[in-house]
Formats: structure tokens, sequence, C-alpha cells
């Protein structure tokens, strides 16, 4: 008997999604919107600004797809250690710059997909699916037996025959109307709102391929803003500079660098002013952070499941959409391996893997003074309180630095950053130590400017 998947959507969530498939079903055919090729597809209207792929979320990508890290690295991405190749200033104070095995890689958009759609398509038999929208789930409140899509030139509509649907649509998705259509109750759905709006620019790199990235920060309890400096593919820099309600990013280069002047710190104006633009700047407004709680529904229909940003989107500052959506496609593959196509059991693990980053990113968010969201607990105002100390300790001290980048990457609980061990370390190193006021470039990076570091 042959077995078919439909994958509905083939962003970075839809074709990951795929490759977890490939092995598990004889056909998967990932349905897309967009006609594709190597640029900004027109439905990810943040495809032109910076994206980050953390130390799991490659790792996931290269247990799905072996080989996709020398693709990468040929295609142009950069593999960046961190904290060494990622100075990041913080609201309080520079991190140390330490040698860890952790890193992030950092690529266009439209580079990272087209490498992974070229690798998903040679696995097993995929298929891919252009102009056409996914418009329904054919099914009942006990089983979805096919996907509805529609031709965007003819406007016919036909089912998709599957044993597993995956909704990786995205931001946009329609998951939980459908569901309702097919008999289920409601999904209960969390927003918060930070109001990021954000504009970037490509930027021609004038140091060379050993300069670093930079990283500002905004604070809570001060300027509302902050910015990237990325070194991706073609000895470019995509620089992104981001605010929250009420501060909006220009998009004229005058504006948009004095921006970057009036953050934290000036290093990223200071890049800007160094280097030649490439194109336009482009702005753009994220959407609410959001949670869909797929976990608790309490029937589920099999061979259904929604994966990436259609269960969870979150404030792009935190750069944790893609690797999130890398664990859920491991979570999927994990599942079709222990439990075939019985997806009740994939929502739950998807939720699992999901919570660590919502818990970072709302954390964070809830505490800005324009955030629309469900009023603050107990817990998140004492939350807050232990990340400021912790944010203190972590400027000067390597080892609560490493240890903090290691649950910001989702390679560590957060739960570990609250063992009495640490708790006392913390507590020390913010009554000892003093931050460094400048960013910890070596001698060579410094001399590379032509303006002074203030």
């Amino acid at each position: 008997m042959t077995t078919r998947a439909v994958v509905l959507g083939g962003g970075v969530a839809g074709l990951l999604a795929a490759a977890a498939l490939a092995h598990h079903v004889d056909t998967v055919t990932v349905v897309e919107r967009d006609r594709v090729d190597s640029g900004p597809r027109p439905g990810v209207p943040q495809g032109r600004h910076a994206h980050l792929l953390l130390d799991r979320g490659f790792r996931a990508v290269v247990d799905l797809l072996p080989g996709v890290d020398a693709a990468l690295k040929t295609a142009g991405a950069r593999r960046l250690r961190m904290p060494y190749d990622v100075l990041t200033r913080t609201p309080s104070g520079w991190l140390p710059r330490v040698e860890h095995d952790r890193y992030l890689v950092a690529c266009r958009r439209p580079t990272l997909e087209t490498v992974l759609r070229h690798q998903v398509l040679l696995v097993g038999e995929v298929k891919l699916m252009t102009g056409a929208d996914a418009v329904g789930l054919v099914g009942d409140a006990d089983r979805v037996t096919a996907a509805l899509v529609r031709d965007r030139d003819t406007g016919e509509t036909r089912p998709l025959p599957a044993d597993v649907v995956v909704d990786a649509t995205g931001v946009s998705s329609r998951a939980d109307r459908w569901l309702v259509d097919l008999g289920l109750p409601p999904v209960r759905e969390v927003e918060v709102d930070a109001g990021i709006r954000y504009a970037t620019g490509e930027f021609r790199a004038p140091f060379g391929d050993d300069f670093p990235a930079v990283v500002v920060q905004s604070d809570p309890n001060g300027p509302a803003c902050g910015g990237v400096v990325l070194p991706v593919d073609d000895d470019r820099w995509l620089v992104s500079l981001a605010g929250l309600r009420g501060r909006v990013p220009p998009t004229d280069l005058d504006g948009f660098t004095a921006f970057a002047a009036g953050m934290r710190h000036p290093i990223i104006a200071d890049l800007i002013a160094a280097s030649r633009p490439l194109g336009t700047l482009r702005g753009y407004g994220a959407p609410p952070a959001r949670l869909r709680h797929y976990d608790r529904v309490a029937r589920w229909p099999e061979g259904f499941v929604v994966v990436g940003d259609a269960v969870a989107t979150f404030n792009p500052v935190y750069g944790h959409g893609m690797t999130v959506a890398a664990l859920d496609a491991v979570a999927l593959r994990d599942n079709l391996r222990d439990h075939g196509p019985d997806t009740r059991t994939a929502r739950r693990a998807i939720a699992r893997v999901t919570a660590p980053a919502w818990a970072l990113a709302t954390g964070q968010d809830l505490r800005y003074p324009g955030t629309f969201a469900p009023p603050r607990t107990l817990g998140d105002r004492v939350g807050a309180w232990y990340a400021d100390r912790l944010g203190a300790a972590a400027v000067v001290d390597p080892d609560l630095a490493l240890a903090m980048l290691d649950a910001y990457t989702l390679n560590a609980p957060l739960g570990g950053l609250l063992r009495p061990a640490v708790l006392g370390h913390v507590m020390s190193a913010v009554l000892t130590g003093r931050p460094a006021d400048e960013p910890p470039l070596t001698d060579q990076e410094r001399e590379s400017f032509s303006s002074p570091l203030r």
C-alpha cells in the first residue's frame, strides 16, 4: 500500500517537515503558493531582513539533511562562533569574547531556502507543487484524509489525498478554522504584541570576512531599540534595526544611520558609515508573537499536524523561529518512527520543543511598557528581576555568559540558570564585577574603522 504525505507551505518549516516525512512515507508533495526561484518569495515579506539559524537548529537541520552543511558553506553561508564571532551589547554591557562550541549560521533567507529546497528534493520521492494555495482539509473530527488546494492561475480547487497532512503555512495559517470546520472545538490562542518594526539594508562589507557580527540589544529599562550587523554570503552585511512601539527605524539612509547612532552604543552607525549601501532600505512590521495550543485540544484528528510559525510565532529579534521549525521537524520524524502516522502524539512533542523559546521571548517582551499582552504575573516580575541580575553578571563572568548563551540557543534548559550554584555565582559577580564600556574588538578590527569608536 502506497503511503502519501502533503506538506502545505514550502518555506523553511515546510521543507524540513518534508525531509522528516521522506523516509517514512512513499511520496511527499510540498504545496507552495509562490513560484520559487533564487530570490525572496513574495509570501515572505520579512525575507530580506536578517535571519539567524542558531546552533541547535543547525544541528537539527544537518540531522534531517546530512550534507546540507557543506552545501550551505558552498553557497556562502557563514558559521559564526558564539560569543567570539558575535559581539553583543546587552543592556548591562558587552558580553566577554570567549571561545565556545556554540555558533549560529548566517546567510540571506533566499540562500537558505534555495539550498534546503535542492537538498530536500534529492531525498526519496519528494515533489514540489508551486502556485497553489492551501484552502482547507478533507475529513472529519477523527481523521484528515486530504488537503484542499487551489491553483492560483486557474482557480481550480481539488483534494490531494494523504495519510499525513502537515500545515507549515506560517503566520497566515488557518488550521484553527479548518479544525472547527471539521467539528473540533476552537483552539486556545495567546498573543503578545511588542509592536516590533524593522528596517534592513544590504551593505558591501568593507573589512573582509574576518570582521565579527555585531548585536546591540534593546533594553526594557531604557531605549526600546536595537540592531544587528550580520555578515552573510557574497561579501555583504545585512544591517537590521528594530524599534518597539513608537520607535520606527527610518528607511532613508540618513535617518537609518541616525537611528543606529541613538542606540546604546554607536558601533552599528560607525559600521554603516564605513560601508557602501547596496540597494534600498526596506521596512517591515512584524506580527504579534502568537502561540496556538494545539496540544490542548481534547480531540484531535489522525493524519494532521501543525509545525513552525503555524503553531508559534516569536518576536524576530530573538532569532528563534527557524530553529524551532527545525526542532519541530525532528519531533515529527521521531514521532513517525515511533508511532507511525498517528499525529496526536506529534503535536504534544512539538509543543514541548516550542515551549522554551516561547518562554524566553515573551518573558522579555512582557517587560516593555507598550506590549499588548495578558497581565504580568508575580512569576513574570520575579523572572524579570532575576534576568536583570543574570545579565549584569554575564558581562563580567565568562562562565555565566556561556551558560546564558546555552539557554538562549536552546541547548540547555532554562531551569539550569536557577540552580543554587548558579544563583550564588550570579549574585557574587553582580557585586564584584565591572562591565566593559567598549566592544571587545581586536587591535586589527579596531584599526579597520575610518571613524573612531566612541
